[in-house]
């Protein structure tokens, strides 16, 4: 493929999406929109260049926190607004530049390569059943030869079902000699990239139509559009999976953030999310469980835990209502109902039920340790921070303050004491 520079138009406040959140930072799948065309557009060029002016400061410093080596510029919306004003005053590298948009997160790199096309202008076309709420594209004998909006469209363009999909290869000298040409004399006093393909076709050049596929150069204009899109991204995420070996069960109920990494013969059962940057190997995540940046190997999880970040899960059972959150957990066994946050626990343990690290004492945080071969009796507290060496038991009911050394026993239950007739004695009838 030939080389070509990309400019990715993300100006745009985006109305329709009533948020104070700019449009190409609103999330799919745990990330922004516009950090897909970005990560697609680096498969197929070292020259990308995104035009911002809404929020710009906010917007480049989200996606500096992915990319490295991205040019950003900010649109003169006041004197040149609109998609024609938006390209002016770039000057790419290569020869073709071609345009995308930042609120197309369903873009693909090898749809984007069909583009190499020898031409002027290479325009994405959809082939539509109707092409109603599109701009029209006339096309003979294979060239562009006229576009049209729909409002301005006669009775024979409005029968064509050939749509402006948006996207658009520009011979970059063409490109540059035309974009002074531009005017705003129209109802918007915008200047329109549009446009160009009417130049272009004045000046007889050649316009080639690329047909591209609909879901994949689906816009985001409105929350419907984007809980349309994650839908769809979500699907492809999953069948990834799917074809190396994932079981899901139910996959229309799971939910798997972008940088999620499955490796072997993983079990999700219905209703698991696995969000942010989360690693599961040879393990089982069970109903309704969520994993969050954590890694998880030969384990088995839930049903309805909850592993928070920085947690290291090997071969371990956690079963249900148990959270953790940086734990590093080795062989451990803990059934239900319990809470382990900043913690080192080695293999053979097994955690009662009710157990918890008290990690935080309002204003610092604090580690529990404990070795292996550690029986925890139910409803434990251990007050970090606390070293609980190998070989030892903490009796049921115990609020751990000391470290507890091998071979002991350590328990502050109270000493037995009943008294006869208490309950008649204050409840009288």
């Amino acid at each position: 493929m030939n080389k070509k520079s990309i400019i990715i138009l993300a100006a745009g406040a985006g109305t329709r999406m009533k948020s104070t959140t700019p449009k190409v930072l609103h999330k799919i799948s745990g990330k922004e929109m516009l950090y897909y065309s970005i990560k697609e557009a680096l498969k197929l060029s070292d020259d990308i260049t995104v035009v911002l002016f809404h929020q710009s400061a906010r917007v480049q410093a989200q996606m500096e926190k992915y990319f490295k080596n991205i040019n950003y510029v900010i649109q003169d919306h006041e004197n040149y607004p609109g998609t024609g004003g938006a390209v002016m005053g770039i000057t790419p590298k290569y020869e073709e530049v071609l345009v995308l948009n930042g609120d197309m997160p369903l873009i693909q790199a090898n749809e984007l390569k069909k583009f190499d096309i020898e031409a002027t202008i290479v325009m994405s076309v959809l082939e539509l059943e109707s092409a109603d709420g599109y701009g029209r594209v006339i096309v003979e004998n294979g060239s562009v030869k006229k576009i049209v909006e729909q409002k301005d469209a006669n009775e024979s363009e409005l029968a064509v079902t050939t749509a402006n999909a948006g996207i658009y290869q520009f011979n970059t000298k063409f490109l540059l000699d035309n974009l002074p040409k531009l005017s705003n004399d129209n109802a918007q006093k915008e200047y329109y990239i549009t446009d160009l393909i009417e130049m272009a076709i004045i000046q007889g050049k050649v316009l080639k139509p690329l047909a591209v596929n609909v879901e994949n150069f689906k816009g985001v204009n409105s929350k419907v559009e984007l809980a349309d899109a994650e839908v769809i991204h979500q699907n492809r995420i999953k069948n990834e999976f799917l074809k190396q070996g994932v079981i899901m069960r139910l996959p229309d109920t799971i939910y798997i953030e972008e940088g999620v990494e499955i490796q072997g013969e993983s079990i999700l059962e219905n209703g698991v999310t696995l969000l942010g940057n989360s690693k599961i190997i040879n393990s089982h995540i069970k109903t309704n469980s969520i994993v969050e940046d954590s890694t998880i190997k030969d384990s088995d999880i839930g049903p309805m835990a909850r592993v928070r970040p920085g947690s290291q899960l090997n071969q371990t059972h956690l079963g249900n209502f148990v959270e953790t959150k940086k734990a590093i957990l080795t062989g451990v066994k803990a059934g239900h109902l319990t809470y382990l946050g900043d913690c080192e626990i080695d293999e053979g343990t097994n955690i009662g039920c009710g157990t918890i690290t008290c990690n935080y004492d309002g204003i610092n945080k604090f580690k529990t340790i404990i070795g292996k071969n550690v029986f925890v009796g139910s409803d434990t507290q251990f007050i970090a921070p606390v070293t609980i060496e190998d070989d030892t038991m903490i009796g049921a009911g115990s609020t751990v303050t000391s470290d507890v050394k091998k071979g002991e026993l350590y328990t502050t239950r109270a000493k037995k004491r009943v008294v006869a007739g208490y309950y008649n004695k204050h409840f009288k009838k």
